[in-house]
């Protein structure tokens, strides 16, 4: 707390955390009764009973009896929150596609709407991507646009939170400098707010993922682009200037007294080029193992692997070792405990995974549990909407105006 401060006290703010608190527990359950809210909540039947009435006052809450009838007046037994009172909205934006998904106050998804973004698309005609990719979700949810209580939207590159605007992002021209949150703050009239999509990615593993309510975590997104989102003690980490975690930018191969390297065109960073989905492919024509016919692809590499190719299982085996030192150098600073690996990398499963397991153990001093992403690509979008949830939370716990 800073100094000088001191904490608010008082009837009013005790009756917040009372609300805050059952609130809590109401949208957990769905429906409950008084008592059942009472245990859960640690609080006495009145004290509940006064908690419900303001959230019904606020929308959020209706009443009724046991067998589902709506009562009016006095509250009655049974309680449930209104999760369709209100929607929020997650967007993924990539350079090559835009998700969103739109969800209620329970954090349900209704819809989620996928938009095809052209290759070498600059910034405005992303942007022009999400406007009507967002219009086309919400008409397919039945949502107004206006009726969105908050949104949440997930880009490549480094964020300058607070401003509303990316600074860098290599991955889409004329991306960085857009004024992309108040933008939609201009059209949607409500809270907007971005950040790094591997930040998001990784509170959506920790909310609906394989390590869901992990005290630490590190979530790493391998593609042609690497980048890593940080919780550290239930707390997600981003650094003074948001661009923790830029693991593709890790630098194993220029030696110190070696001439420093301009950075490509495309701003691919080193470990990008070492282990990046694109340098995977190119390792594998290079050992004559199998590789697909784009640049990224790599599946018949790893297939080739699965069923016992020599070629394409040391070539495995190089990526593997190779990955596993540049992680190494992140699970020794920070020591997580837990690791989530998603992005279209790890569609090779254990083929992949289990050898970077094993030389993750040469490099580090503690275990650490490796697992592949169960979310997909959807693990931004759900970030996301966790996010959007947690800034529609401060609407619902506003008393009504008068």
């Amino acid at each position: 707390m800073p100094v000088g401060r001191t904490a608010a006290t008082g009837p009013h703010v005790l009756r917040q955390m009372n609300v805050a608190a059952v609130l809590s527990a109401l949208r957990e359950a769905g429906t409950a009764g008084v008592s059942g809210l009472a245990s859960s909540t640690g609080l006495s039947r009145p004290a509940v009973t006064r908690a419900l009435a303001g959230l019904r006052d606020r929308g959020l809450v209706e009443f009724t009896a046991a067998g589902g009838t709506q009562q009016h007046g006095r509250p009655a037994q049974y309680a449930r929150f209104r999760a369709e009172a209100g929607h929020i909205a997650g967007i993924d934006i990539g350079a090559r596609k835009v998700l969103v998904m739109i969800a209620d106050l329970a954090g349900q998804v209704l819809t989620t709407r996928r938009a095809t973004v052209r290759a070498g698309a600059a910034g405005p005609e992303v942007f022009d991507t999400v406007r009507s990719a967002l219009t086309d979700a919400a008409a397919e949810a039945g949502v107004r646009l206006s009726g969105l209580w908050a949104v949440s939207v997930g880009t490549p590159g480094i964020v300058d939170r607070s401003r509303g605007e990316v600074l860098l992002a290599p991955s889409i021209p004329g991306w960085a400098g857009l004024p992309v949150v108040p933008l939609l703050r201009e059209w949607l009239h409500c809270p907007v707010s971005i950040d790094n999509d591997v930040n998001l990615a990784v509170l959506g593993e920790r909310w609906q993922g394989v390590a869901a309510d992990a005290d630490s975590l590190v979530f790493v997104q391998w593609g042609r682009r690497i980048g890593t989102g940080i919780i550290i003690n239930g707390m997600p980490y981003r650094g003074s200037s948001g661009a923790a975690g830029e693991l593709g930018f890790i630098d194993l191969t220029t030696g110190l007294d070696s001439t420093p390297r301009s950075r490509p065109a495309d701003g691919t960073g080193p470990f990008e080029r070492l282990v990046g989905a694109a340098a995977i492919r190119g390792l594998a024509l290079r050992a004559g193992a199998p590789a697909g016919s784009g640049e990224d692809d790599i599946a018949p590499l790893f297939e080739a692997a699965a069923a016992g190719d020599r070629a394409a299982a040391e070539v495995v085996e190089l990526v593997a070792a190779r990955f596993a030192r540049g992680l190494s150098a992140l699970l020794l600073l920070l020591d997580p405990g837990r690791v989530v690996i998603g992005g279209g990398v790890t569609r090779a499963g254990d083929t992949l995974l289990e050898p970077v397991r094993r030389h993750l153990a040469l490099h580090t001093l503690t275990p650490v549990q490796v697992s592949a992403s169960t979310l997909g690509e959807r693990a931004v979008a759900i970030g996301a909407v966790r996010h959007a949830l947690d800034v529609a939370e401060e609407r619902m716990m506003t008393p009504p105006a008068g």
